[in-house]
């Protein structure tokens, strides 16, 4: 793993002097061959919080998962009976997906949470990110984060999970970058705090975060 993640560094740091910071998510999945190994977030498993979020949480509609991956998130929406859209910045992360995948009738598309389709704003009834915003740098991230909420339908929730930084003056070296709760707090601005929670997952490192808040 030390071997994968010095090989994605070295394709962030180039993409970081270039016109396009975020292109070394592409160049990251296309030099894979398709191996899962080569991708570090790869759990080959939808995110134990999510799974936790849903069990706590029968309801269902239409949800939009941002920066799918490979898909696993996805997947496990549409089982719990969710219609499921599902996008990711990178093409080939997003036709890998439909083939791992294929069983399902998610709605794949390869988009950029910067410039989402704007057909997707107020349309949804569960919007997920987990592990996007930590994995872009700050001045991008916040950027982002504003996109979130605008796409949730009324009473939609949205869900954001990843890493968390219980020391705010810790700089660490990423990505991923874990986020504090300031920051955090403003990915919901203007909706309903539902919850925070904060925990160690067995065999991962760091500690997670989960905060879902509602639309009104």
């Amino acid at each position: 793993m030390d071997e994968v993640r010095e090989r994605m560094l070295e394709m962030v740091n180039k993409a970081k002097s270039s016109e396009q910071p975020l292109s070394w998510f592409e160049d990251l999945y296309r030099h894979s061959n398709r191996d899962r190994g080569q991708i570090p977030w790869d759990w080959k498993e939808p995110h134990p919080f999510l799974v936790e979020w849903s069990n706590k949480n029968e309801a269902s509609g239409r949800a939009l998962v941002v920066g799918s991956g490979l898909g696993e998130d996805a997947s496990f929406l549409w089982k719990r009976g969710w219609s499921v859209t599902a996008f990711d910045i990178s093409e080939e992360a997003v036709e890998w997906a439909r083939h791992l995948h294929k069983e399902t009738d998610i709605d794949w598309a390869a988009g950029d949470l910067l410039n989402p389709e704007q057909g997707w704003f107020g349309e949804f009834d569960l919007v997920l990110e987990v592990h996007i915003l930590q994995a872009i740098p700050e001045e991008i991230r916040k950027r982002a984060l504003t996109n979130l909420a605008p796409m949730l339908a009324s009473e939609g929730k949205l869900v954001c999970i990843g890493r968390l930084a219980d020391e705010p003056n810790i700089l660490e070296s990423g990505p991923p970058w874990p986020l504090t709760w300031d920051f955090i707090n403003q990915i919901g601005e203007g909706l309903e705090e539902v919850e925070k929670h904060s925990s160690f997952i067995s065999g991962k490192e760091g500690k997670r975060y989960r905060a879902v808040w509602k639309n009104t």
